[in-house]
């Protein structure tokens, strides 16, 4: 007898996974769950395994499968179910990966402590317990983990700063405040390997000598809260948390905060002043976290991902997580593949890796007949980078070098139907709602900056527009107090670098050239191919389109919106784009 075990990440429960389990539950008294497999355009998925070792994926699976995954999971033959088993290319999705951060993510049952540990799961802390915290740090530095929140800064020399520092009590915490549109890196390891965060965070509690640690997750991530929450007590009671752990002499607690969404404290200093009760808003550094940080107390912060690496760093060795990657950037990274792409999902790749090869080799390329545009990475801190630049290595510095950052790891891929003005407006939209308003140039700015993108994208931009904005974004990043405005600039300034010739047909020929933009929308109707049906006429929202059985139909301009309906109703491509 097979065991039948359910994705159940948010991704595959907003596939259906929870009725896909509901039905097997009622056939069958052996069925599990894991988290996220990271095959997230697959889901549901079904794995089914025979004790440690899985026999069969099924993918796009639904609760009328249940009957004959049932019947395959007790007979063995899998010829009833043939049809959901997952292809060998799909598969190359998963198998092109090499994980660490999610090593046990779709493997393990997130719910259960006794899963984590069959896979090895505390015998890090176990072995950090024999050494001194000067040692875990040393073996951290040795790895040379960089932050993977985005800012990519030591994480050893954190560790030892906040270890070094003065103060009779010091403060743990981790950053699970992902806010990036199209990332759920974060959510993904909480919800699938909760203990994995536990354990790591213990280590780095250890080494700096905190007694007290907090995660700060948003509080729009409701299973990962639930599976933390459960995770955190199944260690208490198990004596891996809270007081005098393992017997060790060591203690520390372990305490949740749900934020509030405000995408503002994802910044450390604006974490901490919500954490304490306050308005998240920046505080002037320095002093940083790590001398003044949690009620004026040393503290660390380090981001979800980052914290995940630890105890496999701490078990194989900080040389072997530095083997992985490039002279600049070491190990792996995950990224959410998301947007105009084949095979969206989770993808964790050793740093050195192109875009091209994640893109277009685990990610499969652009989704159907449209030609890949663009990758827009760190989300609304980061920038586009165009298809000419998509040999550009995975690295903190090569990134850097083209205007974009790698940031906690959104990866949103766009094709030739996306406008890039457009695209700008839309981050500097969430950047502007988003700014805490605590200083001028990025209240204001942003406000100014996205005023302008809209003009130009209604086709009431002018000359000089470009410049200005270029100027004003200059001021932004040169004035900004955080993360957030110093970085807001970047979609605006690589789509100007990279796509200038866009800003241009909007300015000067009041054109869009990816047909994205309504305002400047134009249609036309093709008198030989207009079958004189109406249809196109009857379902125009605007009373634009005249005609009759015996003439052709045209579209007046003047009471034209742009909104396509008229494209899409037609049956015989007498709509066109003008």
């Amino acid at each position: 007898m097979l065991k039948i075990v359910v994705g159940m990440g948010s991704c595959g429960i907003a596939a259906g996974a929870q009725r896909v389990k509901e039905a097997l539950d009622s056939l069958s008294d052996d069925v599990g769950i894991t988290g996220c497999v990271g095959a997230c355009y697959l889901e549901p998925i079904v794995d089914l395994y025979d004790g440690k070792e899985l026999k069969k994926r099924l993918v796009r699976v639904t609760p009328e499968d249940a009957p004959k995954i049932v019947s395959a999971s007790s007979t063995g033959d899998f010829k009833s179910v043939e049809e959901l088993v997952i292809s060998d290319e799909d598969a190359s999705f998963l198998t092109s990966q090499t994980r660490i951060a999610l090593r046990n993510c779709g493997v393990i049952d997130p719910e259960s402590l006794e899963s984590y540990r069959s896979v090895g799961g505390y015998k890090a802390l176990e072995k950090v317990f024999t050494l001194s915290p000067e040692d875990v740090i040393s073996e951290v530095k040795t790895s040379s983990l960089a932050g993977r929140g985005g800012a990519g800064f030591p994480t050893w020399f954190k560790w030892n700063a906040a270890r070094a520092a003065k103060g009779e009590k010091k403060y743990l915490i981790c950053n699970a405040d992902e806010g990036d549109p199209g990332a759920f890196m974060d959510r993904a390891v909480i919800e699938s390997d909760p203990h994995s965060l536990i354990e790591g965070m213990l280590i780095a509690a250890y080494a700096i000598g905190a007694s007290e640690a907090f995660v700060y997750v948003r509080a729009e991530y409701p299973l990962a809260i639930v599976r933390l929450q459960k995770a955190i007590r199944d260690a208490e009671a198990a004596g891996l948390l809270g007081e005098n752990i393992l017997g060790s002499g060591f203690s520390c607690s372990l305490r949740i905060k749900a934020g509030a969404g405000a995408f503002v404290c994802g910044e450390e200093t604006s974490l901490i002043e919500s954490l304490e009760g306050n308005r998240g808003m920046p505080r002037l550094k320095p002093p940083f976290p790590a001398e003044r940080g949690y009620k004026n107390s040393p503290s660390n912060i380090n981001n979800v991902e980052t914290f995940a690496n630890v105890a496999w760093i701490i078990l194989n060795g900080g040389k072997a997580f530095a083997a992985l990657g490039t002279e600049n950037s070491k190990g792996t990274k995950v990224f959410a593949l998301t947007g105009k792409i084949r095979r969206g999902g989770l993808v964790e790749i050793p740093m050195g890796l192109t875009l091209r090869e994640v893109i277009f080799g685990i990610g499969g390329g652009v989704r159907g007949s449209a030609k890949f545009k663009a990758v827009q990475l760190g989300g609304p801190s980061g920038g586009c980078i165009p298809e000419s630049l998509l040999d550009t290595r995975i690295d903190y510095r090569e990134l850097a070098a083209t205007g974009a950052i790698m940031g906690s790891g959104g990866m949103v891929v766009m094709d030739d139907t996306t406008c890039m003005v457009n695209m700008a407006k839309f981050f500097l939209e969430f950047t502007a709602k988003e700014s805490c308003g605590k200083c001028v140039h990025c209240r204001i700015g942003t406000k100014r900056l996205h005023e302008t993108l809209t003009r130009i994208t209604e086709g009431k931009g002018k000359e000089g527009d470009v410049e200005m904005l270029e100027e004003l974004c200059r001021g932004i990043k040169d004035g900004a107090l955080c993360g957030l405005g110093q970085t807001a600039p970047n979609p605006v300034l690589t789509t100007i670098r990279y796509f200038r010739d866009e800003y241009e047909a909007h300015i000067k020929e009041k054109k869009c050239p990816a047909g994205e933009c309504v305002s400047l929308r134009k249609f036309a109707i093709l008198p030989d191919k207009c079958k004189r049906c109406s249809a196109c006429a009857r379902k125009c929202p605007a009373g634009a389109i005249s005609g009759s059985a015996k003439e052709p139909y045209v579209i007046d301009e003047v009471k034209c919106i742009g909104c396509g309906v008229c494209e899409k109703t037609c049956r015989f491509g007498a709509v066109v784009r003008k």
